[in-house]
């Protein structure tokens, strides 16, 4: 190939504010189009990185005994209905009526789709276990659509969807997609990408992993113990207080006037925050029910946890009612006459010398003791946010880390929610009907791409792996008007070639200092430089896009040792 032909522009600079290296590289170096708000077209050096990646992808899958199928993107309602997903999920699933009336669904997940293709077709226990799975262009109407191909709308994705009639066999399998993802990564040249407890959310299942590579633009909030392997999204993260042991104090109201704020109480009555009981106010989203939790001041609540301890979708209140019995500002679990439901966080147990507010407004109480001065007995769940330095719930230790990552596949053990929701059935040995379980093994390509260039990059342009990079090698030659400095240029590209090694050509009539910030944008991980000079000395120059390589090649063996070294770099990232 060469650049000349080559569609799209490299560009000096770019219009961005966002932050995102990798969105703002991949603009300039000609790698997308944005059609609309995280909708994007390819130019040809993305798509072949696409290409490979999604051929590792198929090598792994079906490594693990894999069958690649092929969902549809359009579904009938129905399906979702089924599942109850249709209602469950929110505005970002994309949907209409055909022109018959027939409430469709783009797809942004394929589960149902999973359990409809299997369905009376895996009728008995004897054909269990397997695993299907598809690369599949999927659409999720992304309220915060951001980061180039970190945050999209349309995306394409590798699912992967396994069928087992136990759980001791989907954990065996799960395990086996836990091995294969880490080779995916490895094998896509992902330096820094780790495997965290997660949460399940709108997929269901009570275990899931994420595979994160740690990124400062990440999103998500990792919580990482480095004495043990402990590792977890803060979603899931417990967060284990050990409080101290404090004397009691009397019960006392005190006049707080203006103090409303943790900060002002605080200041106000000479206390820390560690020493109070902050009230944090949520309504549940179907009722608008109040929901009030109960935490140590200087902690956050996980909203993540709160959820899933309450079983319902809750939100921060909006307003507090006159007649809610909620006094805001002065909120404290002692004499509270709310209307609510509420929660008393785990950081809490031991506490014995307390702020609280007193349901009065312009009073707080101090020497709250849980235990002593409420009338029931209050139950503690963990619904706190850990923090840096906290406690690790494997080791012990307080030494945990909290970092930033870019989710770039997951991993979760279904159970039976779609198969039970759905009908789906197998005979089992002893003649009964029974439901298959499940797991579910996702990876978005894209994002992947982004991922791999936000941590391989330098202020030029990419440093794509060699397993991934839109061509192996990138021959310059610098002086396109000379005969012999073209020839020579020419028949390394065709000797390399006949070689298997990928060759990105440029021979445009350019200076060489615009060739080469091309060519850094390109990312390419072999440069191979001809010039006058190089044919003058009877060498090749070659470089690694990495800047760890720097040396000549003899013209007689320069195609050799190039496809020599292509093969080295391959190799270490696939052993």
């Amino acid at each position: 190939m060469k650049v000349r032909n080559l569609l799209g522009e490299r560009l000096k600079d770019v219009s961005d504010e966002s932050g995102v290296k990798s969105q703002i590289l991949m603009t300039k170096g000609g790698y997308m189009k944005p059609v609309g708000s995280g909708i994007y077209s390819f130019y040809m050096p993305t798509q072949r990185i696409s290409r490979k990646i999604q051929k590792i992808l198929r090598e792994e899958m079906d490594a693990i005994d894999g069958q690649e199928v092929l969902f549809p993107v359009v579904m009938p309602a129905s399906l979702w209905q089924s599942s109850g997903r249709y209602t469950s999920i929110g505005s970002e699933m994309a949907r209409w009526n055909d022109r018959s009336g027939n409430p469709m669904v783009l797809g942004m997940t394929h589960e149902e789709a999973a359990v409809h293709l299997a369905d009376h077709t895996a009728k008995s226990h004897a054909q269990y276990p397997f695993m299907i799975y598809q690369i599949q262009t999927k659409f999720r109407d992304e309220p915060r659509a951001r980061g180039g191909l970190i945050r999209v709308r349309e995306f394409t994705m590798k699912d992967a969807y396994s069928f087992h009639t136990s759980q001791a066999d989907l954990e065996a399998y799960y395990d086996k997609a836990y091995v294969a993802y880490e080779r995916i990564f490895r094998r896509a040249g992902a330096k820094n990408v780790i495997a965290v407890k997660s949460d399940s959310g709108m997929m269901g299942g009570k275990i899931s992993h994420e595979f994160m590579l740690l990124a400062d633009i990440g999103e998500d909030t990792l919580v990482i113990c480095p004495e043990c392997d402990y590792r977890a999204n803060m979603e899931v993260a417990d967060c284990i207080i050990n409080n101290p042991d404090e004397a009691e104090s009397p019960l006392t109201k005190v006049a707080t006037p203006t103090q409303k704020t943790i900060e002002e109480v605080c200041a106000f009555l000479g206390r820390k925050h560690d020493s109070t009981a902050k009230a944090v106010v949520y309504q549940e989203n179907d009722t608008d029910k109040y929901v009030i939790v109960f935490l140590r001041g200087d902690l956050e609540v996980n909203e993540t946890k709160l959820r899933n301890y309450l079983k319902k979708e809750i939100h921060p209140a909006t307003e507090i009612l006159p007649d809610s019995g909620i006094v805001a500002g002065f909120i404290g679990a002692y004499n509270l006459k709310a209307n609510a439901t509420i929660v008393y966080d785990k950081s809490l147990v031991g506490k014995k010398d307390l702020v609280i507010g007193a349901n009065e407004v312009g009073y707080h109480y101090v020497g709250f003791n849980p235990e002593r001065d409420l009338e029931t007995k209050p139950e503690y769940v963990d619904v706190a946010k850990t923090a840096e330095g906290g406690i690790c719930p494997v080791c012990g230790k307080p030494v945990l880390n909290i970092r930033r990552g870019i989710e770039v596949g997951n991993i979760f053990q279904l159970g039976d929610k779609y198969t039970k929701s759905m009908g789906m059935t197998y005979l089992d040995a002893d003649n009964t009907e029974k439901y298959p379980i499940m797991g579910c093994y996702g990876i978005g390509v894209g994002r992947l791409i982004a991922s791999i260039c936000e941590e391989s990059h330098d202020d030029y342009g990419p440093i794509w792996p060699m397993s991934i990079a839109p061509w192996q090698v990138e021959v310059c030659n610098l002086r396109v008007t000379d005969e012999k400095v073209k020839a020579t240029a020419e028949k390394l590209v065709s000797d390399l070639e006949s070689k298997g090694v990928e060759v990105l050509y440029d021979d445009r009539e350019v200076r060489p200092g615009f060739m080469f910030a091309d060519a850094d944008l390109f990312g390419i991980p072999v440069r191979a430089v001809v010039s006058q000079k190089t044919c003058e000395r009877g060498v090749v120059e070659v470089s690694t896009r990495d800047k760890t390589l720097k040396t000549e090649f003899s013209l007689q063996t320069a195609s050799e040792e190039i496809a020599s070294l292509v093969k080295k770099m391959l190799d270490e990232l696939n052993n």
